[in-house]
């Protein structure tokens, strides 16, 4: 595959997962603003857009990541996915207990 094509692919896929997100807003406009927290970045998100894979919700950004590295072969489950994704997941836990610190300091 050459970059042209992986190109293509990953264009192909913002354009789906975007249309999934707004697909999900326009069937319920509350998920737009209803939060969980990704099982994948440890971040939270918005509902809308999200996918879960075997049982693992994940947010819309992070669905972009899986369906891209599902399309050029990079990944193979959510699982390859989250595990490259740990760093980040840390990062944001390690900022979210920050953040709760200093909301119960104040």
């Amino acid at each position: 595959m050459n970059k042209d094509e992986e190109l293509k692919i990953i264009e192909d896929m913002q354009a789906v997962v975007e249309q999934m997100k707004l697909d999900d807003i326009e069937e319920n406009p509350d998920s737009e603003f209803e939060l969980f927290d990704c099982q994948c970045c440890g971040e939270e998100k918005p509902l809308a857009g999200s996918v879960v894979y075997d049982g693992i919700r994940i947010c819309n950004d992070c669905v972009l990541f899986a369906e891209t590295g599902f399309a050029l072969g990079k990944i193979s489950s959510v699982e390859d996915l989250m595990a490259n994704m740990e760093d980040k997941k840390l990062e944001a836990q390690c900022k979210f207990i920050k953040q709760d610190e200093i909301e119960h300091n104040n």
